[in-house]
Order: C-alpha cells, then structure tokens, then sequence
C-alpha cells in the first residue's frame, strides 16, 4: 500500500465524540502501558504517536522529565485536550503536533522511545507505520506499541445483541481501512517490518463492579447511536438506526446486571532498535 492510498483508506472509526473521549481520557500509563514502564527513565526522550487527549502522554512526560516528549496525533482538534491535560499538571516538557504515522516529520534516530497506544488498528498500513516509528528511534532505543484484540473480546451474560454489535464494529473498522484484531497481529507486523529483536506480551482491561459496568456499557451505548461510528455504521450500508438502537438499548441492559464481566484483552510489543 502505498503512502497516499494509506491515508486514503484509513479513517478513524471511533471519531472523537464524548462517549470516546470518556473512554480515552481514563487511559493512564499504569492501565495502558505499564509494559513500556520498565524501559523509562529520567532524561530519555519520548515520540506518543496517536496521543488522543493526552492522559498517557502527560504520565510519560513526568516519569521521564527532564527529557521531553513529542506527541502527535492525525486529529488536530484532539491536540487542544491534550494541552489542556499538560498544562493542568504544570509539565513543561512536552511538545504537540499533528503528524501522519506513515511519514513521521522527525529526522532519523530523534526519540529513545517511540509509543503507540491503540493506533496501529486504525491506520492503513501499520507495516509501514511501524517502518516509520523505527527511522525515528535511535539506536539501542525502543519501539512500543499496544493494541486491542476485538475478536477476542469475553464478556457475560453474553446477550446476542452483543454479537450482532462486535460482529458490526469488526466490519466497519475493516470497511474504514483498519484491523480490529490488531493485538493478535503485532508481533507478526514488527516481523514484516524489519525488526528481530521483539519481546511479546499481552494484557487486559477488566470491567466487574457496578461503576466499571455502568461505565463501560453507557460509553458504548452512546458511542453505538451518537458517534462518528454510528454515521459511518449506516452511511456505509452496514445497519440502520433502529439496529444501532437496539444494540444501545442491549448495552445499557447488560449494564445493569449484578453479575456483568467484560474483559478487553491486547497484544504488547516491545521492539529493540540495534
């Protein structure tokens, strides 16, 4: 694929309504990224590609202060968010921009860390992407990245309404140009992209008690009838509103039962730069 097609053919699905943003802005390094952490130190600099609102990034930028971090997303108007969380916590070691991940506008061999978190899945050609995060790191240094697994999703009680939305989501990502279940592809992707010194592991989120429920289950009810998701689901000829309803309605269902569980499980790499 090349570069242009990529861009082209990638879309993010989720967009950046309320109910994803809700979801993004819970996001910390010791829930999405504690994997990278052992690596961290005072002094290194940091690329967070696909910041989003910037809740990780601005962790990242206190564990490694007084180096800085670089964070870039596609969506400009996410950039303002995640400003406001770095201004809110007084860093002063962290610069944002807006940049395509398949053609990072940094020099080679600029950052000791390059990270992802939940981007690779969104973007046309995460080969490539990953081609690119490697230009950028410097030697000895390394690439991180993170990624949900929707296939691979568990959750009980298992209403088939909860089918029917994971089976919708998996083919309008594809649709938009991305892989749903990116985790379980990471490893073979650094592979393709050059790199042999690739440590894998994975790790999950779990939903279990009452505000968690609530919470993930009234985020997904919205995002399924009110986001970018939910125009680009009936735009693109894959349901209609009254399923997407019916979907919502099974979500905020689901929520309520005293013995909901859901886990969301990701596929972690950790790639060495020689």
């Amino acid at each position: 694929m090349t570069h242009a097609s990529a861009r082209e053919t990638a879309v993010y699905t989720h967009g950046h309504h309320a109910s994803v943003l809700r979801s993004h802005t819970w996001r910390t390094a010791a829930n999405s990224a504690s994997y990278l952490l052992p690596e961290l130190r005072a002094g290194l600099d940091i690329l967070d590609v696909g910041c989003g609102p910037g809740t990780i990034t601005a962790d990242l930028a206190a564990l490694v202060a007084p180096g800085r971090v670089t964070a870039v997303d596609a969506a400009g108007e996410v950039l303002a968010k995640a400003r406001g969380v770095a201004g809110q916590r007084g860093l002063e070691n962290v610069e944002f921009r807006v940049a395509d991940v398949h053609a990072l506008d940094f020099p080679d061999d600029s950052f000791d860390i390059v990270h992802a978190h939940q981007v690779l899945q969104h973007v046309g050609d995460p080969v490539r992407a990953l081609r690119e995060m490697r230009r950028v790191c410097r030697p000895g240094g390394v690439v991180a990245a993170r990624d949900s697994d929707y296939g691979a999703f568990a959750w009980y009680p298992e209403p088939p309404a909860l089918d029917d939305w994971r089976d919708l989501y998996r083919r309008v990502a594809r649709a938009n140009g991305g892989e749903p279940d990116a985790g379980r592809r990471l490893f073979s992707w650094a592979r393709e992209a050059g790199f042999t010194d690739v440590t894998t592991t994975a790790a999950t989120w779990c939903f279990a008690t009452p505000e968690e429920r609530a919470w993930w289950s009234g985020l997904w009810a919205d995002r399924t009838t009110g986001s970018v998701y939910a125009d680009l689901a009936v735009s693109g000829g894959h349901t209609t509103a009254d399923a997407l309803e019916s979907i919502a309605d099974a979500w905020r269902e689901w929520g309520t039962r005293e013995d909901a569980w859901f886990l969301v499980p990701h596929g972690e790499i950790l790639c060495r730069v020689p």
